[in-house]
């Protein structure tokens, strides 16, 4: 289940929705002095190797035999702030989402938050039930859970030193309307303008309209397309490949992708031409919970990954990928970056990106 963003009646029109500096820097004791920046040029500079941490510390997969799949209930306070105990930069969640037949967006504030555990003591909540991808359905339960939250309720009570990635959540069998769309998205963007302050934002979409609305409605914070990278197929070809999801960054202004990792690894090349683009590409997927296939990606040079084992993969990159670095720049090595991005030669690495795509189909 995603966030509700919040409980209004009367939506803001266009013009009503605070206007933001462009050239406001995301910064974040997290990253470096660089920060998180959309320049004049609203092009994105990534200052380091980001680890972002999947719906909090990690997706609920109930039907997994993997303890870590079930430890917190995503997507709620408690996950987002246990993620903000690890070395990570960024938290990813979902903001709308459905209820059986129902969409959050359709929902009151208190029929959204009868869902689930309940903050007042003795109040019981209504029993949750979830839709698996094989059309099973399975109680909800989860080691350790916790309430539901709004979207305001999320910036007060995280960590405000970790970076959100708000993923736009819609449904991919309903054709919306242009007018829903902005609808929506002035409601999200009215609850960031009161209560982001200094937090990093990046906003993604696997929906092409809302991704290349929100870039038309505010100018701070960047959006990134979310595809499967042609691992899925669907009806809007503009999400079937990475090279469809280029033109949908280059037409709208977007900052960059965000894709499956077996997409990328399937399609190497399309790396550098996402890069030529001058776009940012993140990854997420089952992959990104094997540190030498998240390490893979930093030497292709993706820009970071969303992972759901937080605890595992930021431990991992902060060894292989940042403390050397970090070493080296304390030694005034200028060559270090590079350096530790070449630690195959450049045949090796040739011959691994020509490997990938046989090992991802077996």
């Amino acid at each position: 289940m995603a966030l509700k963003a919040v409980n209004v009646t009367d939506v803001p029109n266009l013009d009503q929705v605070p206007e933001n500096n462009a050239s406001l820097s995301l910064y974040s004791s997290r990253f470096n002095s660089e920060g998180l920046e959309l320049n004049s040029e609203a092009t994105f500079k990534v200052p380091k190797f980001l680890v972002i941490g999947h719906r909090g510390h990690g997706m609920n997969i109930l039907q997994s035999s993997d303890s870590r799949m079930k430890a917190i209930k995503e997507n709620t306070i408690l996950s987002f702030n246990s993620a903000a105990k690890f070395p990570i930069d960024f938290i990813e969640f979902d903001v709308q989402g459905t209820v059986f037949e129902k969409r959050v967006t359709e929902l009151s504030l208190e029929e959204f938050l009868c869902f689930g555990p309940q903050r007042e003591a003795g109040k019981q909540g209504k029993s949750l039930l979830r839709k698996t991808k094989d059309g099973k359905i399975l109680n909800w339960n989860v080691e350790t859970d916790d309430s539901f939250c709004t979207l305001a309720e999320t910036f007060q009570k995280v960590d405000p030193s970790l970076g959100f990635n708000i993923e736009l959540k819609f449904d991919d069998h309903i054709v919306y309307q242009q007018d829903h769309l902005i609808h929506v998205l002035q409601v999200i963007l009215q609850v960031v303008s009161e209560y982001a302050k200094d937090r990093p934002i990046i906003f993604s979409s696997f929906h092409p309209d809302a991704a290349q609305l929100v870039r038309k409605l505010q100018n701070t914070y960047p959006v990134f397309f979310l595809t499967n990278g042609g691992t899925q197929v669907y009806y809007d070809v503009r999400r079937n490949s990475l090279e469809e999801a280029i033109k949908v960054c280059m037409e709208g202004g977007l900052q960059g992708i965000v894709s499956e990792v077996k997409g990328v690894f399937g399609n190497p090349g399309a790396v550098p031409r996402i890069k030529e683009s001058k776009l940012s590409l993140l990854t997420y997927g089952k992959l990104n919970n094997v540190p030498e296939a998240v390490c893979m990606q930093h030497l292709m040079g993706i820009d970071g990954v969303i992972v759901d084992f937080v605890q595992e993969i930021s431990h991992a990159v902060d060894d292989m990928i940042i403390k050397p670095l970090n070493e080296g720049l304390r030694e005034g090595d200028e060559e270090t970056e590079t350096k530790s991005k070449l630690q195959f030669s450049q045949q090796e690495l040739s011959f691994l990106l020509k490997l990938i795509p046989e090992l991802i189909q077996h």
